[in-house]
């Protein structure tokens, strides 16, 4: 059944798109999730990934991304060309309250970063590149609770790690989402979360 659910998520690991990061987010509203990352959720439209991209690569020496979002079965998916996601800070705003986060990270210098928070608190953060060799390691080195029995291999990290997500959260990631126009918002920098941003990066 695992290797079912991995293989479901082959396209993950292709070469395309270079970097992204998808956020699952239960208990929210997409309202809450957008002002969570940085966004006004008044200032939404409707661009497809590829749009997201193009956008963002006209400013590429800015502090200009885009986040996209869609609302699943009470979940709210957030999936960008970029990495506030990957931000424990974010994951603790999103999740404050009696939420949960999921996170899942790639970008194109072969780092990757799986992510989960509970009621406002970071409870796993690792580099699934790093476990890839964990059954070789003497002591093995410890995973969340909610990622024990997960064995990561390099040219599946990514489809690992969205197996490991929906197994946690319980919603698939649909890749059609990528071709679909999907609300939209310009993020705020990260370097506004808060009075100490470099605060924000720590679990």
């Amino acid at each position: 059944m695992w290797d079912d659910l991995v293989a479901q998520y082959a396209w993950a690991d292709a070469d395309e798109p270079e970097a992204y990061t998808f956020s699952v987010i239960s208990g929210k509203t997409e309202d809450e999730v957008i002002g969570a990352f940085g966004g006004d959720p008044a200032a939404s439209r409707m661009m497809t990934f590829a749009e997201s991209v193009d956008e963002q690569a006209s400013h590429l020496y800015e502090d200009y991304e885009l986040l996209r979002v869609v609302t699943v079965d009470r979940h709210v998916i957030a999936i960008e060309w970029g990495f506030h996601g990957s931000i424990p800070e974010i994951a603790r705003r999103a999740s404050a309250g009696g939420g949960e986060f999921f996170s899942v990270y790639r970008n194109v210098n072969a780092r990757y970063q799986v992510l989960h928070a509970l009621d406002g608190r970071v409870d796993g953060m690792f580099d699934p590149f790093d476990l890839e060799d964990a059954a070789w390691m003497d002591p093995k080195p410890e995973v969340p609770v909610w990622a024990e029995g997960v064995t990561f291999h390099m040219g599946a990290l990514c489809a690992e790690s969205f197996a490991l997500m929906e197994r946690t959260m319980g919603v698939a990631v649909d890749p059609a989402w990528m071709d679909a126009s999907l609300r939209t918002v310009l993020l705020a920098s990260p370097s506004t979360l808060g009075s100490d941003p470099e605060a924000a990066w720590l679990p």
